[in-house]
């Protein structure tokens, strides 16, 4: 068999998009992905269907895998055959035991590659608002472990000089040893007057900063009860932070969310969500398909094949619009069929996908969605007239049945399917469990449905199990479903949009 090849990958300081784009192509390329704590789950997401992934994560008194272990690992998925990636928090190179890793492959003579990342030395300092160096304070610094190996008799680390030779220090894993740092530096010439910061969970929505000096900053770690990992940073440079600190000021830091909505639809949301400091947490509890009826099918190719027979073609989401030109062109219909009817579109969003196709919307409602739409267009309306109405298979009824009652002949088509999906629900639900998770995002009716089936059939009661979480719904039919499924509403977005929602979530 063909030995596989192994990537030791830096998987940066724990904000996903901090990754390299080398590292994120090594994710998609695995077949196997050995991970551990510190490495955001969320890149995980990136990994191809059937990727193994494997977590090998350590607590500071308690491994899943010892070193040995994971090296060892390692060589057998790749005797395997398997393309690996070890994913490592910050950068694999400093404190990471890479080159133990990388030294075993060499024994077995396979192909690998260091992938660096950057360190949460200089990331986590720099989300707190603490630049590494500045011309005022300091022109040097250096990174010491806080965490040697424990079989050591005497430290390999020279404090007479380090504790002067910088203007700055950052110690890595070095809380539970916080009183030994304090003391060796203060007895190798540290003032004790000199700025002492520890970054907790650095460039994530958990991070939490502690200031201090070393006289007083072992006393505040104890009645803060501030816990591992943290970056200890020592200098003046600290002094910068309240100035300078940007993360912990954006409107939505510390706050974790939910979004449910199809994955090819989740980024807008997920990267607003992002940009203003929190963390989205993709969980699409739908998928979207063209449909497989053969019957389903039929009904709606007999109806494209006679486009030019509807006066109206009412578009309802953005899905519709997407789904109905990707049959049309697997029919090889020309869109001058559709030179007949007048288009309408449920908002914005619907009617620049529809623009862009170099289809003009007639008409836009100001309440997007079937009732604005209706009303909208209701004056332009005649008795007879044909409509074409393109939407999911489990749209909702209303437009059909008052167009109908006013005289109009209606063709609904199912252009897309609606199906339940679960992928990603353990990491989902190991965020609830540990009370991580702080807002759930509704888009339709449909999310809210789907995400409650899921957890049911997973044994979980979900209005119970997700008590506690805010829930933000977008537009009063979505809030109306999620009622009825018992969730109390914290905030319903006062439009169907996407920057409207965004508004609720930042009311919260």
């Amino acid at each position: 068999m063909t030995k596989g090849k192994v990537y030791l990958v830096g998987a940066g300081p724990g904000d996903p998009k901090l990754i390299t784009v080398k590292g994120l192509e090594s994710i998609k390329k695995a077949d196997a992905i050995v991970y551990d704590r510190l490495a955001s789950p969320r890149l995980l997401t990136y990994a191809k269907p059937g990727t193994e992934k494997i977590y090998a994560g350590k607590l500071p008194n308690q491994h899943t895998m010892d070193q040995e272990a994971i090296n060892r690992l390692l060589v057998d998925l790749a005797l395997q055959g398997k393309v690996v990636t070890r994913l490592k928090g910050g950068d694999p190179n400093i404190f990471g035991r890479v080159g133990e890793e990388a030294s075993l492959l060499v024994d077995h003579n396979i192909e690998f590659e260091i992938v660096p990342g950057i360190t949460s030395a200089i990331a986590a300092p720099s989300y707190a608002g603490i630049p590494i160096t500045h011309r005022d304070f300091n022109s040097s610094f250096a990174v010491v472990t806080g965490h040697e190996r424990p079989e050591k008799i005497d430290s390999t680390i020279n404090w007479e000089k380090i504790s002067t030779a910088t203007e700055t220090i950052l110690f890595l894993m070095g809380v539970t040893k916080i009183g030994h740092l304090r003391d060796q530096l203060i007895k190798h010439g540290k003032s004790p007057q000199t700025p002492v910061a520890l970054i907790r969970w650095g460039t994530r929505v958990e991070q939490r900063t502690l200031i201090g000096t070393l006289e007083t900053i072992v006393d505040q770690v104890e009645i803060e009860k501030f816990k591992p990992p943290a970056v200890i940073l020592v200098g003046e440079v600290i002094k910068l932070r309240e100035k300078l600190k940007w993360f912990e000021n954006k409107p939505l830091f510390g706050k974790r969310v939910l979004v449910t909505r199809a994955r090819s639809q989740a980024s807008e949301l997920a990267d607003q969500i992002d940009d203003l400091g929190g963390e989205a947490v993709e969980f699409p509890v739908i998928e979207l398909k063209q449909p497989t009826d053969e019957q389903v099918l039929n009904e709606l190719d007999e109806a494209l094949l006679k486009l030019n027979a509807y006066q109206w073609i009412i578009f309802t989401s953005v899905n519709g619009v997407e789904y109905f030109f990707k049959r049309l062109r697997d029919l090889r219909i020309d869109i001058r069929t559709m030179q007949n009817a007048r288009i309408a579109a449920v908002g914005p969003k619907t009617a620049n996908a529809l623009e862009e196709r170099g289809l003009v919307v007639a008409s836009i409602p100001k309440q997007f969605q079937g009732e604005g739409l209706l009303e909208e267009i209701l004056p332009e309306l005649e008795k007879g007239q044909h409509v074409l109405l393109p939407r999911a298979d489990i749209a909702r009824e209303y437009l059909p049945e008052k167009l109908r009652k006013l005289g109009l002949s209606v063709t609904e088509v199912d252009v897309y399917e609606n199906v339940i999906c679960d992928h990603g629900l353990e990491e989902v639900l190991t965020y609830i469990d540990k009370n991580r998770l702080h807002i759930i995002t509704f888009t339709s009716s449909s999310t809210v449905r789907n995400l409650v089936a899921i957890l049911e059939k997973s044994g979980y009661n979900a209005k119970q199990y997700l008590t506690g979480i805010h829930i933000v719904c977008i537009g009063p039919i979505t809030a109306k479903t999620a009622k009825e499924f018992g969730f109390n509403i914290s905030k319903v977005s006062d439009e169907a949009t996407i920057e409207s929602l965004i508004d609720a979530i930042k009311e919260i």
